[in-house]
């Protein structure tokens, strides 16, 4: 098989219950909601998508033939050597089941990699993955009901993508992140009054951006 990667680059986590850690995001390129071109935004199941994930020319990015070059690639942008932290490696996209099979799960822990996913939940995780955290969007069968932290972002006006319908699934983390349009003050108002009136739920917010990082 052969791996399109739209970048590659080691940074901190910001979003969710791994927020601060070091990691290196392998983002897949291509995604089963919309195909990441404006025009057509409007068609797309997901509408509020603010990720680059068209195309193989990104830092870093580009198309590998084996998993083993695909792990070596992001092995290169490890450079911290520490008995005590486990290098991480958070694979996203786009949505990255399209492309992240058994064998690039396998090659990425032979180089000592824990591997983390950020996918929409509408294919199965590898049974290998790590850490599997689920963003649920709305028109998308959700298929990966359980997990490590269910990530909603909110509000989605749509019905199937409120918050009581996804309360019962099998995740340790339930959290809540401002959608990030024109109305992001209010959203983030919404998420916070929601969390307060449901506190299964925790506030997840983008760091990255309040930090200017990528």
């Amino acid at each position: 098989m052969t791996y399109s990667a739209r970048e590659i680059y080691y940074t901190l986590q910001g979003e969710g219950a791994q927020t601060g850690r070091p990691a290196v995001f392998l983002r897949f390129a291509g995604c089963n909601l919309w195909t990441g071109r404006e025009k057509d935004r409007a068609r797309a199941v997901c509408k509020f998508c603010d990720t680059e994930f068209v195309g193989t020319d990104g830092p870093g990015g580009g198309k590998f033939r084996t998993a083993e070059e695909l792990a070596a690639a992001v092995a290169s942008h490890w450079h911290v050597v520490s008995e005590r932290n486990t290098p991480y490696v958070v694979c996203t996209g786009g949505e990255p089941l399209l492309q992240l099979d058994d064998e690039a799960i396998e090659a990425l822990h032979e180089h000592g990699f824990e591997v983390g996913i950020e996918t929409n939940g509408t294919l199965p995780a590898p049974a290998g993955t790590d850490w599997i955290c689920v963003s649920p969007k709305a028109g998308a069968a959700v298929v990966q009901t359980s997990g490590d932290e269910l990530k909603l972002v909110y509000p989605q006006q749509e019905r199937e993508a409120q918050p009581e319908r996804f309360e019962g699934l099998d995740f340790e983390h339930f959290f809540l992140q401002p959608l990030d349009d024109e109305r992001r003050d209010g959203n983030t108002k919404a998420t916070i009054e929601y969390c307060l009136q449901h506190p299964q739920w925790k506030l997840s917010l983008q760091t990255h951006k309040l930090i200017g990082i990528a």
